[in-house]
């Protein structure tokens, strides 16, 4: 019998037999949920077994980097591959059984892969296996307690106690407590509220004698994310409570928000400085880092995040919605929130945006140790893969105020096209035609993660430019900017699939307004490698390319992936739903688990925050055309920036015209990534295409889960939009303004 075809048996329909081997599978994996051992026994199977992490991979359908996450905690596998998982584990258990005590019990730490120096001794008094209250001996300067918190009030903070606990279970004995604590102070008792529930007594009367006892007791701090990268420094989290227990101001002043810092003045600068502690050029400000001189290669730093100084952004951190919800949550429920984040992407470094560069650092760090044959010593040598210099900047590829303008142009000059790179994300809209009217609703479409999207498998250039003159001929493997005219490319009437579009209901795409280019204007490789991939012929005048690249961004967008998906499946979103089930899965996917829905804006926040930093422009901090603390950083490359906005916009355009050629179904606005169809129903499934066995069309929008793939944004009706157009006296960009959360924030 087929396996799509039934029986009916009095009027019943039965199912066939692969179908109820599917639903007995079904079964089995929900069995083996809990089934699995620990991460350090995974591995321990595994390498007696002699296997590697890439032929299990290669058995159970998923990558090494997953298998690898499963053997050190960071990840939990998932269904279907976690059935397999557990049924291998239980094979190799058989096979070899873990050594029997001998009356003396090993107390060699695990280290992760991801930890290649020898870890320090720890004190024989203070090691505990895990951060149980139950095993903890005594300390005389901390002790641990089982405090009650609202962890055990609040369903969603217990879920995420849990997932943060299994992250940690391998975890660097030197790190045990987890990447942070939330200090507090109840009753004139200072508490440190650590990942796991886990609740230290602080012992520290002062803001020194906190940073010291967090370097010598606290055991908070996260393993290097690769293996040539460093640990990530501790970070205290303080409350409003905290603050006024160490003598710091529940409040900013005028002039100190000004500064972002506390006058040197301040008695508690001075007691850091009386201490011989130092901090960086920074000062105390919402993220003061106050350290003390390294001792070899371990660094002794400690990161102070002042909560009621607005270092959490409540539009990054927060919900836009409640300004007030970081400074109100418990402080269990806090840590329990940002230790998820630095489990899944990193320790917070700052903002989302800050934190997203830093990822990249870390995933790709610019120098690693070399031995020297000659001396035997060990020297930093630097990475091919990596950002390891600054580069002479080009002038098209800078924003206004780099000093390599300075007078170049008019102060107030606005360059054009052919003086400046202008890739930006679309910000387009048209006027609706008498058909589209006739449906009722505009329904808005948002890709996942889009600039992380665009970020994957894109290559970028890794060193210093070279200038190309006398019309150079065009390499799409050189990633650059390319000075030439496209003005002669026509769209309006193209052929995709054998199919007519009629392109004139499409932007342009080639400029963020969607309009026609009209001469030589400057593009990214990505843009002028679209307009050969549609059958036109380019000439380009002059160009920067690089000729050292690499795909810098794959493991950064794996990253922000997993992890985003991760979160989404903790709120009943997964990969596996159908179109009808994924829609009402993101409709109720906040009140699931509200941190959850927390993390999930802080993942997209640090996504879109990373790329932007790229070219992170002045604050206005310094004079016009003067160098600002950006411009010193390896990693401010405008360019790279340029090519992942360009690799979105064209990939959005790409997908745009396979539905059109699929559908004749064309867009009325786009902005950044959210896309506006007329629709005579409310719901995607209303307007999308499928192909006549119900799958989404090839190459056009997919609603799901993953990063470049779309979910609902929000319906009106066209009656709405055409009145607003009446009330601003015409045609204006909708498509950020049709949304069912109106929280929101304008892409991702």
């Amino acid at each position: 019998m087929s396996d799509w075809c039934r029986v009916f048996n009095g009027g019943e329909l039965v199912p066939t037999e692969n179908e109820l081997f599917s639903a007995v599978d079904a079964l089995l994996d929900q069995v083996v949920q809990d089934d699995l051992p620990p991460p350090a026994e995974r591995r321990r199977l595994r390498e007696a077994a002699e296997l590697s992490q890439t032929q299990v991979a290669k058995v159970l359908g998923t990558r090494r980097e997953a298998v690898g996450n499963w053997e050190t905690g960071k990840t939990e596998p998932r269904p279907p591959q976690r059935a397999a998982y557990a049924r291998l584990l239980e094979g190799l258990a058989a096979r070899f059984p873990a050594p029997a005590p001998d009356g003396e019990a090993d107390t060699a730490p695990d280290v992760p892969e991801t930890f290649t120096a020898a870890p320090e001794p720890a004190p024989a008094a203070a090691a505990p296996s895990a951060p149980t209250a139950a095993k903890a001996p005594a300390r005389p300067a901390a002790s641990r307690t089982a405090r009650p918190s609202s962890t055990s009030r609040r369903p969603g903070a217990k879920k995420a106690a849990a997932k943060t606990t299994t992250a940690a279970a391998a975890v660097d004995p030197r790190f045990e407590n987890g990447p942070l604590a939330v200090i507090d102070c109840e009753d004139g008792q200072v508490s440190a509220y650590c990942v796991g529930g886990l609740v230290l007594d602080v012992p520290a009367k002062t803001i020194p004698a906190l940073v010291d006892w967090t370097l010598t007791e606290a055991r908070l701090g996260q393993a290097r994310l690769h293996r040539n990268g460093r640990d990530a420094d501790p970070i205290l989290v303080l409350t409003a409570a905290a603050l006024e227990r160490y003598g710091l101001p529940v409040a900013l002043s005028e002039e100190e928000r000004h500064a972002s810092r506390l006058p040197a003045g301040h008695k508690v600068v001075k007691q850091i400085e009386r201490a011989g502690l130092q901090m960086t050029q920074r000062g105390f400000g919402p993220w003061a880092r106050v350290y003390r001189d390294p001792e070899g290669s371990r660094r002794r730093c400690v990161q102070l995040c002042i909560l009621p100084w607005n270092a959490l952004d409540t539009r990054e951190w927060g919900k836009k919605d409640d300004p007030q919800l970081l400074l109100t949550m418990h402080p269990a429920d806090l840590v329990q929130y940002l230790g998820l984040y630095a489990a899944r992407v990193m320790t917070p470094r700052g903002s989302t945006a800050t934190t997203g560069l830093e990822l990249m650092v870390a995933l790709r760090p610019p120098t690693r140790a070399q031995k020297d044959e000659a001396t035997g010593e060990f020297k930093p040598a630097f990475n091919d893969d990596a950002l390891t210099a600054r580069y002479n900047v080009v002038e098209c590829e800078v924003p206004d105020e780099h000093p390599v303008l300075k007078g170049k142009f008019a102060r107030h000059h606005m360059r054009t096209p052919a003086e400046m790179l202008m890739e930006e994300p679309y910000d387009w809209c048209r006027p609706l035609t008498d058909e589209e009217c006739a449906n009722q609703f505009l329904v808005a479409i948002d890709l996942n993660m889009s600039f992380a999207a665009a970020a994957n498998g894109l290559t970028v250039g890794l060193n210093g430019p070279t200038h190309l003159t006398g019309n150079p001929k065009f390499d799409a493997s050189l990633p650059g900017s390319w000075l030439v005219d496209l003005s002669h490319v026509d769209l309006s009437r193209v052929r995709i699939n054998d199919r007519t579009v009629d392109g004139d209901r499409l932007p342009s795409p080639f400029t963020p307004k969607g309009d026609r280019p009209e001469g030589p204007a400057w593009y990214a490789t990505p843009t002028v490698a679209y307009a050969v991939e549609l059958g036109f012929d380019v000439a380009p005048i002059e160009a920067h390319v690089r000729t050292q690249t690499g795909r810098y961004l794959d493991s950064w967008y794996k990253r922000l992936r997993d992890a985003y998906v991760e979160t989404m499946a903790d709120m009943g979103v997964t990969t596996d739903l159908t179109g009808q089930e994924f829609l009402e899965a993101m409709a109720r996917r906040k009140q699931v688990d509200p941190t959850m829905a927390l993390l999930e804006t802080a993942i997209k926040a640090t996504a879109k925050g990373g790329i932007g930093k790229l070219r992170q422009r002045s604050r206005g901090q310094v004079p016009y055309y003067e160098e600002y603390p950006a411009l010193k950083r390896e990693t401010w490359r405008p360019d790279i920036r340029a090519a992942v906005l360009a690799n979105q916009r064209v990939g959005l355009h790409r997908k745009l015209m396979k539905t059109a050629a699929a559908a004749d179904l064309y867009p009325t606005s786009i902005g950044t990534d959210a896309i506006v169809y007329p629709s005579p129903g409310p719901s995607p499934l209303d307007v999308l295409p499928h192909t006549p066995e119900g799958k989404p069309v090839p190459g056009g929008f997919r609603l799901g889960v993953s990063p470049g793939m779309v979910k609902h944004q929000g319906t009106q009706t066209v009656l709405w939009a055409e009145q607003l157009f009446e009330e601003r006296g015409g045609v204006f960009n909708i498509a950020n303004l049709i949304k069912n959360d109106p929280t929101a924030g304008e892409g991702e």
